[in-house]
């Protein structure tokens, strides 16, 4: 598919041209898409988010408006959130799968870019993120949920967003890749997703913890990107809240980004 093949023809060889690296990574990009079209990741990339929006919403929004609270507004980030987490484990299974099927060694020994099938890999979860993304957002707007701070906000809401996912996925992925396991790869990552978003002010409000767990509640990263998409989505965010969101951001870059890179071009 991507390496030059060489023919004899009437006594001449011809070289077929090389594929770049772009060109490569769009191939197999293109068959990441496929495989999630094939088994319906997408179809539960999109189906996820109004779980979340129903499970969430339904049982806490009566709750809630007692307190003062408008509850589509305040729910909104961990909604966006989780489905960012469900493509990590997703992410985290492919790349299982592909490591104990041997798809990734076999292109370790073909002449292809030795990053380009973790950056496919990537941009196939990144694709399923924006995915989710839009569905929480639309599912969001049924439930009441708008942005209200602007364009310029909005954006940062949903670049935050798309951070966060890439970031998981990459740390997904080199889960999964190193362990080689799709079932005990999706079991070990979903325990911490539902443990730093029960215990995060995703879902209720700091004062709604036990005063000897909130400093955990109210810095731990799943809360400060939910306060800081609050924020932006009703135009009242400021650098208290947006630095560290960012911060925690670029932590999640630098540590599963290397991590990612190290676990798919090492040799066995």
């Amino acid at each position: 598919m991507t390496a030059a093949v060489s023919t004899t023809r009437a006594g001449g060889r011809h070289r077929a041209p090389e594929l770049s690296s772009f060109q490569q990574w769009r191939a197999l990009t293109g068959r990441v898409i496929a495989s999630q079209l094939r088994t319906h990741e997408l179809t539960v990339a999109l189906l996820a988010p109004a779980i979340f929006a129903i499970g969430f919403y339904l049982p806490l929004r009566f709750v809630m408006r007692i307190q003062g609270i408008d509850y589509a507004q305040f729910v909104m980030p961990i909604i966006v959130l989780q489905a960012m987490a469900f493509t990590a484990i997703s992410a985290a299974s492919r790349g299982a799968a592909e490591e104990l099927n041997g798809i990734n060694p076999r292109f370790k020994t073909m002449p292809i870019g030795p990053a380009v099938p973790l950056l496919a890999r990537i941009g196939g979860a990144t694709f399923r993120s924006a995915l989710s993304l839009i569905a929480a957002l639309f599912y969001g707007y049924l439930i009441g949920f708008r942005f209200t701070g602007g364009i310029g906000p909005a954006v940062l809401f949903v670049t935050i967003a798309m951070l966060v996912g890439t970031a998981f996925a990459m740390g997904g992925d080199a889960i999964g890749v190193l362990s080689r396991s799709p079932e005990a790869t999706s079991q070990a990552l979903t325990l911490p997703q539902l443990i730093l978003g029960m215990l995060s002010t995703g879902f209720v409000p700091e004062e709604g913890f036990p005063e000897w767990i909130r400093p955990f509640a109210r810095n731990q990263p799943i809360s400060q990107f939910a306060h800081a998409m609050r924020d932006l989505a009703e135009g009242t965010v400021n650098s208290a809240a947006l630095i560290p969101a960012l911060l925690w951001c670029l932590a999640f870059v630098v540590i599963f980004a290397p991590l990612s890179i190290w676990a798919n071009v090492r040799r066995q």
